[in-house]
């Protein structure tokens, strides 16, 4: 698996993981947490598999050096 997400990308889908786990938490339904659960995985291992199935990449291509 390579990273198809960038930091800021990882940053963003790790607070909505936590704010959706917060609502489940104050709202007691607990299918909730499941976004949160999906959201907080692929922003802690920087690999969404939609991204790789539509091609999408946020994670900023390093420059080949020619020597």
């Amino acid at each position: 698996m390579t990273r198809n997400e960038g930091n800021t990308d990882r940053i963003i889908r790790f607070m909505l993981a936590i704010a959706f786990f917060a609502g489940a938490f104050f709202t007691q339904t607990w299918f909730v947490a499941i976004p949160g659960v999906i959201l907080g995985a692929t922003s802690l291992m920087g690999w969404c598999p939609l991204y790789t199935l539509f091609g999408i990449s946020t994670c900023p291509v390093k420059a080949v050096s020619k020597s």
